[in-house]
């Protein structure tokens, strides 16, 4: 049997070229030293791959060219299964995707979990540019692209996925419909069983931390009123004092033919100092408002020097309102599925 597997290989083996060693097994040498036949089937074959191996002249014993089927996609129980080579160890790997919820992030990094040799993952479209991570599968799976894996780029061609009939389609909207209608029956109580403790909580912690920011504010608020009002009666108290001047120079110091131009360049200036509080506060002077600007302007100036965060003090009201109107809707089931601009429609 030798014999012939010898005469087989020589045979298919062109003149003239030196012949390959045939290449031989453990067990079959084994066999050999022991006395025992052996098998022909493995060693034609392994003589045929080594004398198409020997027989590529002046070729690389290595291929810089990426085969086509070096990372197939099929799909398998309605999945796309993404197959390819790992680098590190030379093994096919498949990974399963489910392409309306795996982001091409994702997919990279299961891909560098599962060889640790792996420095560079990228996919490209076939235009060249990048795409991004948070991109999902499903949409990536629709066009052919490039993954490129350390300094090696393989071009994918997704299979097209045969569309679902209109019968079908519908039915399985049917099905999809049906398991969403069980799971909120199912678990939407305890779903906001577990949101309204979680608000609570959340009340609760922003309700400790404003307590000290709401003392600060009572006290720098009690100031700041309290020297707004002080304002006040001195500006009525001017006012009152420079009525009793202008009548006392009238009737017992000079006449009116002397005061009266002095009375109206009194109101002329008043005027002016109206107009200029316009041109700088870009508002007409009236009293209230007046009297809020001026108390801001206190408020914030002591907030300064007790050094009280009112951005921090604000940000927590309103998360304290959010909330709170979280909490509002959700234990009231008549409101709990529509928006906030709906609800407040209605209200």
């Amino acid at each position: 049997m030798l014999a012939g597997l010898g005469r087989a290989v020589r045979s298919g083996w062109p003149p003239g070229k030196r012949q390959p060693p045939v290449l031989l097994g453990r067990r079959a040498a084994r066999g050999r030293r022991d006395g025992c036949p052996l098998p022909s089937a493995p060693q034609v074959q392994l003589g045929r791959q080594a004398g198409e191996w020997w027989g590529r002249t002046g070729a690389a014993p290595y291929s810089t060219l990426v085969p086509s089927n070096e990372v197939t996609i099929n799909y398998r129980h309605g999945l796309p299964v993404i197959t390819l080579t790992l680098p590190t160890r030379s093994e096919r790997c498949r990974f399963t995707v489910k392409p309306m919820v795996t982001t091409v992030g994702a997919f990279l990094q299961d891909v560098r979990r599962e060889d640790k040799g792996i420095e560079k993952a990228e996919v490209f479209a076939t235009d060249g540019s990048k795409v991004s991570d948070a991109t999902l599968m499903e949409v990536l799976l629709m066009n052919n692209f490039k993954l490129v894996i350390n300094n090696t780029a393989y071009s994918v061609s997704p299979p097209v996925k045969d569309k679902l009939s209109s019968e079908h389609a519908t039915d399985m909207e049917d099905i999809k419909s049906l398991v969403h209608r069980l799971f909120v029956a199912l678990h939407l109580e305890d779903h906001q069983n577990r949101k309204e403790r979680e608000l609570l909580q959340k009340l609760d912690l922003l309700k400790e931390e404003l307590l000290p920011l709401e003392q600060m504010k009572a006290r720098i608020t009690d100031g700041a009123d309290a020297k707004t009002s002080r304002l006040l009666w001195v500006g009525l108290a001017l006012m009152s004092t420079q009525g009793g001047a202008l009548a006392w120079l009238t009737w017992w110091v000079y006449s009116w033919d002397i005061m009266e131009p002095v009375t109206y360049f009194i109101t002329y200036g008043s005027a002016m100092a109206f107009y200029a509080y316009f041109v700088l506060t870009k508002q007409d002077y009236i009293y209230p408002d007046a009297k809020d600007r001026q108390f801001l302007h206190y408020f914030y100036r002591k907030s300064k020097k007790q050094h009280f965060n009112v951005e921090r003090y604000n940000k927590l009201k309103e998360d304290i309102a959010e909330a709170e109107e979280s909490l509002r809707r959700l234990r009231q089931p008549l409101h709990l599925r529509l928006p906030i601009q709906e609800i407040n429609d209605k209200d």
